[in-house]
Protein backbone atom coordinates (compact mmCIF):
# COMPACT_ATOMS: atom_id res chain seq x y z
CA UNK A 1 0.00 0.00 0.00
CA UNK A 2 1.37 3.41 -1.10
CA UNK A 3 1.00 5.81 2.36
CA UNK A 4 0.03 9.40 1.81
CA UNK A 5 -1.71 12.49 3.59
CA UNK A 6 -5.02 10.81 3.92
CA UNK A 7 -3.43 7.35 5.12
CA UNK A 8 -4.45 6.20 9.11
CA UNK A 9 -2.95 4.74 11.75
CA UNK A 10 -4.19 1.17 10.36
CA UNK A 11 -3.15 1.38 6.93
CA UNK A 12 0.55 2.21 8.12
CA UNK A 13 0.65 -1.00 10.29
CA UNK A 14 -1.63 -3.13 8.17
CA UNK A 15 -0.45 -7.10 8.25
CA UNK A 16 2.38 -6.13 10.95
CA UNK A 17 3.36 -7.97 13.90
CA UNK A 18 4.03 -6.14 16.87
CA UNK A 19 4.09 -8.48 19.40
CA UNK A 20 7.32 -7.98 22.11
CA UNK A 21 7.90 -4.60 21.15
CA UNK A 22 7.88 -2.47 24.12
CA UNK A 23 6.66 0.98 23.72
CA UNK A 24 6.60 4.24 25.85
CA UNK A 25 4.49 7.33 24.62
CA UNK A 26 4.20 10.28 26.34
CA UNK A 27 0.91 12.74 26.04
CA UNK A 28 -0.82 9.31 26.29
CA UNK A 29 -4.23 10.37 27.29
CA UNK A 30 -5.96 11.90 24.45
CA UNK A 31 -5.24 12.86 20.83
CA UNK A 32 -2.06 11.73 18.71
CA UNK A 33 -1.19 10.15 21.80
CA UNK A 34 -4.47 8.05 22.43
CA UNK A 35 -4.57 7.13 18.88
CA UNK A 36 -0.88 5.89 18.67
CA UNK A 37 -1.11 3.65 22.16
CA UNK A 38 -4.27 2.12 20.14
CA UNK A 39 -2.97 1.57 16.94
CA UNK A 40 0.56 -0.36 18.80
CA UNK A 41 -1.79 -1.98 20.71
CA UNK A 42 -4.19 -3.46 18.25
CA UNK A 43 -1.15 -5.26 16.30
CA UNK A 44 0.77 -6.56 19.38
CA UNK A 45 2.74 -3.83 20.82
CA UNK A 46 3.16 -3.88 24.96
CA UNK A 47 2.51 0.20 25.66
CA UNK A 48 3.65 2.51 28.61
CA UNK A 49 0.70 5.18 28.37
CA UNK A 50 2.90 8.60 29.96
CA UNK A 51 0.43 11.75 30.83
CA UNK A 52 0.41 14.28 33.36
CA UNK A 53 -3.35 13.77 34.60
CA UNK A 54 -4.01 9.97 35.89
CA UNK A 55 -7.66 10.22 35.57
CA UNK A 56 -7.58 11.08 32.27
CA UNK A 57 -4.62 8.83 31.19
CA UNK A 58 -7.04 5.63 32.76
CA UNK A 59 -10.08 6.75 30.92
CA UNK A 60 -8.00 6.80 27.24
CA UNK A 61 -7.09 3.21 28.45
CA UNK A 62 -10.25 2.21 29.22
CA UNK A 63 -11.60 3.82 25.52
CA UNK A 64 -8.64 1.65 24.20
CA UNK A 65 -9.64 -1.71 25.85
CA UNK A 66 -13.48 -0.98 24.44
CA UNK A 67 -12.05 -1.49 20.94
CA UNK A 68 -8.77 -3.63 21.57
CA UNK A 69 -9.74 -5.88 24.48
CA UNK A 70 -6.49 -7.62 24.84
CA UNK A 71 -4.33 -4.54 24.96
CA UNK A 72 -1.44 -4.49 27.06
CA UNK A 73 -1.35 -1.32 28.85
CA UNK A 74 0.54 0.02 31.35
CA UNK A 75 0.31 3.52 32.71
CA UNK A 76 2.44 5.98 34.39
CA UNK A 77 2.68 9.40 35.59
CA UNK A 78 4.96 12.25 34.24
CA UNK A 79 4.34 15.72 34.10
CA UNK A 80 7.25 17.61 31.58
CA UNK A 81 6.58 20.72 33.59
CA UNK A 82 7.95 19.51 35.97
CA UNK A 83 11.95 17.98 36.21
CA UNK A 84 11.03 16.56 39.22
CA UNK A 85 8.12 14.61 37.68
CA UNK A 86 10.69 13.55 34.81
CA UNK A 87 13.46 12.43 37.35
CA UNK A 88 11.34 10.54 39.65
CA UNK A 89 9.43 8.54 36.76
CA UNK A 90 12.77 8.22 34.92
CA UNK A 91 14.23 6.28 38.02
CA UNK A 92 11.14 4.54 39.12
CA UNK A 93 11.38 3.03 35.54
CA UNK A 94 15.06 2.23 35.34
CA UNK A 95 14.69 0.40 38.55
CA UNK A 96 12.40 -2.30 36.84
CA UNK A 97 15.35 -2.95 34.24
CA UNK A 98 12.61 -3.15 31.48
CA UNK A 99 14.36 -2.03 28.18
CA UNK A 100 12.35 0.52 25.79
CA UNK A 101 12.36 -0.59 21.98
CA UNK A 102 10.28 3.18 21.30
CA UNK A 103 10.25 6.12 22.70
CA UNK A 104 7.87 7.99 21.62
CA UNK A 105 7.68 12.22 22.63
CA UNK A 106 4.38 12.93 21.97
CA UNK A 107 3.18 15.13 24.32
CA UNK A 108 3.41 18.96 24.35
CA UNK A 109 1.89 22.66 24.80
CA UNK A 110 0.68 25.03 22.06
CA UNK A 111 -0.05 28.91 21.58
CA UNK A 112 -0.22 29.16 25.54
CA UNK A 113 -0.17 32.42 27.61
CA UNK A 114 3.72 33.26 28.55
CA UNK A 115 4.07 31.51 31.72
CA UNK A 116 6.65 29.56 32.98
CA UNK A 117 7.46 25.47 33.98
CA UNK A 118 7.78 24.34 38.03
CA UNK A 119 11.76 24.89 36.78
CA UNK A 120 11.53 28.80 35.66
CA UNK A 121 11.75 27.89 32.11
CA UNK A 122 9.17 29.67 29.25
CA UNK A 123 6.79 26.73 29.36
CA UNK A 124 6.51 25.99 25.56
CA UNK A 125 10.11 25.20 25.17
CA UNK A 126 10.75 23.87 28.46
CA UNK A 127 7.99 21.56 28.04
CA UNK A 128 7.80 20.43 24.51
CA UNK A 129 11.69 20.66 24.51
CA UNK A 130 13.09 20.55 27.50
CA UNK A 131 10.96 18.05 29.15
CA UNK A 132 11.38 15.52 26.92
CA UNK A 133 15.37 16.23 26.15
CA UNK A 134 15.56 15.19 29.97
CA UNK A 135 12.93 12.28 29.94
CA UNK A 136 15.10 10.92 26.38
CA UNK A 137 18.35 11.73 28.66
CA UNK A 138 17.84 9.92 31.77
CA UNK A 139 16.04 6.98 29.91
CA UNK A 140 19.17 6.60 27.66
CA UNK A 141 20.18 3.14 29.41
CA UNK A 142 16.66 1.59 28.45
CA UNK A 143 16.36 2.62 25.42
CA UNK A 144 20.09 1.52 24.51
CA UNK A 145 18.96 -2.00 25.44
CA UNK A 146 15.86 -2.21 23.49
CA UNK A 147 15.85 -4.06 20.16
CA UNK A 148 16.31 -1.88 17.08
CA UNK A 149 15.85 0.97 19.19
CA UNK A 150 13.38 4.16 17.99
CA UNK A 151 13.22 7.55 19.29
CA UNK A 152 10.30 9.54 17.69
CA UNK A 153 9.48 13.51 18.44
CA UNK A 154 6.52 15.06 17.79
CA UNK A 155 7.74 18.46 15.64
CA UNK A 156 4.68 20.49 13.76
CA UNK A 157 4.90 22.71 10.21
CA UNK A 158 5.30 25.62 13.24
CA UNK A 159 9.08 25.09 12.88
CA UNK A 160 8.63 27.35 9.89
CA UNK A 161 7.62 30.49 11.87
CA UNK A 162 11.05 30.36 14.15
CA UNK A 163 14.21 28.87 14.45
CA UNK A 164 15.31 28.20 18.12
CA UNK A 165 16.48 31.46 19.69
CA UNK A 166 19.37 29.80 22.23
CA UNK A 167 20.81 33.14 23.41
CA UNK A 168 17.23 34.18 24.85
CA UNK A 169 15.08 31.20 24.95
CA UNK A 170 12.98 32.37 27.43
CA UNK A 171 11.88 35.39 26.30
CA UNK A 172 13.93 37.53 28.87
CA UNK A 173 14.92 40.24 26.55
CA UNK A 174 12.26 39.52 23.74
CA UNK A 175 8.35 40.35 23.78
CA UNK A 176 6.58 37.30 24.22
CA UNK A 177 4.83 35.59 20.94
CA UNK A 178 3.13 32.65 21.70
CA UNK A 179 3.12 31.11 18.27
CA UNK A 180 7.01 32.24 17.67
CA UNK A 181 7.64 30.39 21.21
CA UNK A 182 5.91 27.40 19.57
CA UNK A 183 7.57 27.59 16.43
CA UNK A 184 10.90 27.87 18.44
CA UNK A 185 9.52 24.75 20.67
CA UNK A 186 8.70 22.78 17.33
CA UNK A 187 12.27 23.48 15.74
CA UNK A 188 14.05 21.90 18.76
CA UNK A 189 12.11 19.17 18.52
CA UNK A 190 13.59 18.47 15.24
CA UNK A 191 16.83 19.96 16.20
CA UNK A 192 17.20 17.22 18.86
CA UNK A 193 15.92 14.45 16.79
CA UNK A 194 18.61 15.22 14.65
CA UNK A 195 21.03 15.47 17.63
CA UNK A 196 20.33 12.05 18.93
CA UNK A 197 20.68 10.16 15.33
CA UNK A 198 24.52 11.69 15.58
CA UNK A 199 25.01 10.62 19.23
CA UNK A 200 23.08 7.42 19.99
CA UNK A 201 24.79 5.04 17.66
CA UNK A 202 22.64 1.94 17.04
CA UNK A 203 19.59 3.86 17.71
CA UNK A 204 16.88 5.16 15.23
CA UNK A 205 15.54 9.21 16.07
CA UNK A 206 13.25 10.84 13.78
CA UNK A 207 10.86 14.26 14.32
CA UNK A 208 7.33 14.14 12.81
CA UNK A 209 4.76 16.66 11.53
CA UNK A 210 1.25 14.82 12.13
CA UNK A 211 -0.74 17.48 10.06
CA UNK A 212 -3.19 20.13 11.19
CA UNK A 213 -5.46 17.99 13.42
CA UNK A 214 -8.22 19.45 15.75
CA UNK A 215 -7.35 17.82 19.45
CA UNK A 216 -7.14 19.04 23.12
CA UNK A 217 -3.68 20.28 22.02
CA UNK A 218 -5.40 23.73 20.59
CA UNK A 219 -7.27 24.31 23.58
CA UNK A 220 -5.22 28.17 24.04
CA UNK A 221 -6.22 28.98 20.70
CA UNK A 222 -8.81 32.11 20.79
CA UNK A 223 -10.47 33.57 17.72
CA UNK A 224 -6.99 35.27 17.07
CA UNK A 225 -4.52 32.93 17.08
CA UNK A 226 -6.67 30.49 14.64
CA UNK A 227 -6.70 33.34 12.37
CA UNK A 228 -3.25 33.37 12.52
CA UNK A 229 -2.73 29.93 12.03
CA UNK A 230 -4.64 30.38 8.84
CA UNK A 231 -3.02 33.12 7.63
CA UNK A 232 0.19 31.58 8.15
CA UNK A 233 -1.25 28.35 6.42
CA UNK A 234 -2.78 30.22 3.67
CA UNK A 235 0.62 32.60 2.88
CA UNK A 236 2.73 29.26 2.80
CA UNK A 237 0.53 27.81 -0.02
CA UNK A 238 0.75 30.55 -1.96
CA UNK A 239 4.50 31.06 -1.89
CA UNK A 240 4.76 27.00 -3.10
CA UNK A 241 1.99 27.76 -5.75
CA UNK A 242 -0.34 26.19 -4.22
CA UNK A 243 -4.09 26.80 -3.79
CA UNK A 244 -6.03 27.16 -0.67
CA UNK A 245 -4.86 27.01 2.88
CA UNK A 246 -4.57 24.37 5.59
CA UNK A 247 -5.58 21.31 4.96
CA UNK A 248 -6.71 19.41 7.75
CA UNK A 249 -6.60 15.49 9.40
CA UNK A 250 -8.71 13.15 11.17
CA UNK A 251 -6.72 11.90 14.17
CA UNK A 252 -6.08 8.84 12.87
CA UNK A 253 -4.82 10.37 9.69
CA UNK A 254 -2.28 12.82 12.33
CA UNK A 255 -0.92 9.78 14.01
CA UNK A 256 -0.34 7.91 11.21
CA UNK A 257 3.20 9.38 10.60
CA UNK A 258 4.47 8.22 14.22
CA UNK A 259 3.82 5.15 14.19
CA UNK A 260 5.25 5.01 10.80
CA UNK A 261 8.15 6.41 12.19
CA UNK A 262 8.15 3.80 15.05
CA UNK A 263 7.51 0.90 12.99
CA UNK A 264 8.67 1.19 9.08
CA UNK A 265 11.26 -0.87 7.68
CA UNK A 266 12.26 1.69 5.32
CA UNK A 267 13.17 4.40 7.39
CA UNK A 268 16.33 2.48 8.98
CA UNK A 269 18.76 4.66 6.48
CA UNK A 270 17.07 8.12 7.32
CA UNK A 271 18.19 8.36 11.15
CA UNK A 272 17.50 11.94 11.96
CA UNK A 273 15.29 12.62 9.21
CA UNK A 274 12.26 14.74 9.69
CA UNK A 275 9.04 12.91 8.49
CA UNK A 276 5.65 14.12 7.20
CA UNK A 277 2.69 12.81 5.74
CA UNK A 278 4.06 9.47 6.27
CA UNK A 279 7.44 9.89 3.98
CA UNK A 280 10.60 11.67 4.10
CA UNK A 281 10.36 15.38 4.51
CA UNK A 282 11.13 17.61 1.53
CA UNK A 283 13.96 20.83 2.35
CA UNK A 284 11.94 24.04 1.18
CA UNK A 285 8.98 22.41 0.21
CA UNK A 286 5.78 23.95 1.60
CA UNK A 287 6.04 22.96 5.93
CA UNK A 288 2.05 23.32 5.79
CA UNK A 289 2.43 19.74 3.56
CA UNK A 290 5.84 18.03 3.71
CA UNK A 291 8.17 20.62 3.74
CA UNK A 292 11.13 21.68 6.33
CA UNK A 293 13.17 24.83 6.53
CA UNK A 294 16.84 23.97 6.26
CA UNK A 295 17.83 24.98 9.89
CA UNK A 296 16.06 21.98 11.34
CA UNK A 297 18.64 20.37 9.82
CA UNK A 298 21.95 22.19 10.73
CA UNK A 299 23.97 19.89 12.89
CA UNK A 300 25.99 22.10 14.35
CA UNK A 301 22.75 23.82 15.45
CA UNK A 302 21.67 20.45 17.29
CA UNK A 303 24.57 20.34 18.98
CA UNK A 304 24.52 23.79 20.19
CA UNK A 305 20.86 23.28 21.55
CA UNK A 306 22.06 20.19 23.06
CA UNK A 307 24.60 22.13 25.16
CA UNK A 308 22.71 24.71 26.00
CA UNK A 309 19.60 22.49 27.10
CA UNK A 310 22.45 20.56 29.50
CA UNK A 311 23.39 23.99 30.65
CA UNK A 312 19.40 25.21 31.36
CA UNK A 313 19.21 21.54 32.60
CA UNK A 314 22.10 21.89 35.47
CA UNK A 315 21.36 24.84 36.82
Amino acid sequence: MSLSFESTTDDVLDGLDLSGRRVVVTGASSGLGEESTRALAAHGASVLMLARDSGKNESAAARIRESVPDADLSLDVVDLADLSSVRVFAARYLETGRPIDVLMNNAGVMACPFGHTADGFEMQFGTNHLGHFELTRLLEPAVLAGDSPRIVNLSSAAHGIADVDLDDPGFERSEYDAWVAYGRSKSANALHALALSQRLGGVLSFSVHPGGIMTNLGRHLDDDLMQQMLNRAKERAEASGESGGMQFKSIPQGAATQVWAATSADLVDHSGAYLADCGLGVEGGNVGRNGFEPYIADAVTSERLWDVSEQLLAR
